[in-house]
């Protein structure tokens, strides 16, 4: 209503309905009758003029019109004021009419949330050359001890979050946010109000010898570009006056491929076409092979992290087969002193030459066996197993025939030398 002021929005005053109506209207005719009538008394007065009687009534009402308009102009007078506000370090001085410090903030459009800090706080009164300062938080990522977290702050520079987490851990840092999407970090946070700061970059260390501006302008300025998945972590200043650090690390993400060998298995199984401790692979074994995608995380060159994405089996092993014999061996023939006889002729003369006729014997280096002193790999090779000195005297002279019908008696060069045989 008129003549109060409200707290939260501007003061209004109209003017006087006899101020208008005196403004609005023609001057009255100076010789139109007012008949007015007196106070009652003893004695009446005697009747003034008409003309005097009206100009008397216009004084009056002028006159209050009058009272009321100074008076109005006191009130606005009084309810303007001039104070300055502060709004996360952008100073102006205002003119507001607004009574509270609520009413000033709504009149300018500034948002106040529950994590905000406004001082005076909201409901404190206005006088001119008032101060009010209003701090908005704002999210930050911190890494404290290696463990990351998102904290409220309503501090202006890094330095000073930093200095207000310090009791989080012994080793914390800022990481700027990600923007919408996460294609690149935020870098819109002011450092510090002064001092230097180290950008540690690409092997390489920067001084910047002003700190005031914000990450965004220094690594302009210093020609720093980040590529989408690049890390950025401040430091706080080891001393006071040393500088803070800024640490860019270059970040490369790949699906790398890679196979290996998946091991085959082996079966044995007995075979009655072998001698008990002969064996004979019926099936090669095959190794099987593995694939598999990681997504490796580098960090300035270096693996981070190793994350499995795809394990595909693209061939199968196959299993080895093996027979074991499990058919007794016939009595060895033997002459006197362990020999025995073959064909009386030639190969008689080899073996004697060879093991004195012993089919069980073994030369003194355990390298060779039996008659005509195999070794182990040649046996093999001509379709033996277990060890030549333990297989029967007639297998002996079947496979060292077959020897020497392939490779000629050279397979037994001292031996067949002196028997004349090359």
């Amino acid at each position: 209503m008129p003549g109060t002021t409200d707290p939260r929005t501007h003061v209004t005053f109209s003017l006087p309905r006899a101020l208008r109506r005196s403004t609005s209207q023609t001057p009255a005719d100076p010789v139109a009758d007012v008949e007015l009538q007196n106070a009652p008394g003893p004695a009446a007065a005697a009747p003034t003029a008409p003309g005097r009687g009206r100009s008397v009534v216009r004084l009056g009402a002028l006159a209050a019109a009058a009272v009321v308009l100074v008076t109005g102009s006191v009130a606005v007078a009084r309810a303007h004021k001039t104070v300055t506000l502060d709004i996360d370090g952008e100073v102006v001085q205002v003119g507001t009419f607004a009574g509270s410090v609520e009413g000033l903030l709504d009149d300018r459009g500034v948002d106040v949330g529950s994590r905000d800090v406004v001082a005076p706080d909201l409901g404190a009164e206005l006088d001119s050359g008032d101060e009010i300062v209003v701090r908005h938080a704002h999210a930050l990522r911190v890494l404290a001890d290696g463990e990351e977290t998102t904290v409220w702050t309503t501090a202006l520079t890094a330095d000073e979050a930093l200095e207000a987490l310090a009791a989080r851990g012994s080793d914390v840092r800022l990481v700027p946010s990600r923007s919408t999407g996460g294609t690149r970090p935020d870098l819109s946070l002011r450092l510090r109000p002064d001092g230097p700061v180290d950008v540690v970059v690409d092997g390489r260390t920067e001084r910047v010898a002003d700190g005031s501006v914000g990450v965004e302008a220094m690594f302009a300025d210093l020609g720093i570009s980040l590529a989408a998945r690049d890390r950025v972590t401040i430091s706080p200043a080891a001393t006071p006056g040393a500088a803070m650090t800024v640490l860019v690390q270059r970040v490369v993400v790949r699906e790398v491929p890679s196979t290996s060998e998946v091991p085959f298995d082996t079966v044995t199984q007995a075979s009655a076409e072998l001698y008990r401790g002969e064996s004979r692979t019926v099936t090669t074994g095959v190794p099987g092979e593995l694939r598999r995608v990681h997504r490796v995380v580098m960090v300035d060159g270096v693996e981070e992290s190793r994350q499995l994405l795809e394990e595909r089996l693209t061939r199968e092993p196959v299993t080895a087969v093996v027979h074991e014999g499990t058919r007794a061996r016939p009595a060895r023939t033997s002459t006197g002193g362990g020999a025995v006889v073959l064909d009386g002729g030639v190969w008689d003369a080899l073996a004697r030459c060879e093991s004195g006729g012993n089919p069980g014997a073994i030369s003194a280096s355990g390298k060779y066996y039996g008659l005509f002193q195999f070794s182990l790999s040649t046996w093999q090779a001509m379709g033996g197993s277990g060890l030549p000195s333990d297989a029967p005297a007639s297998e002996q002279l079947q496979r060292a025939q077959a020897l020497q019908a392939r490779s000629g008696w050279g397979q037994w060069p001292a031996c067949a030398r002196s028997l004349g045989l090359l």
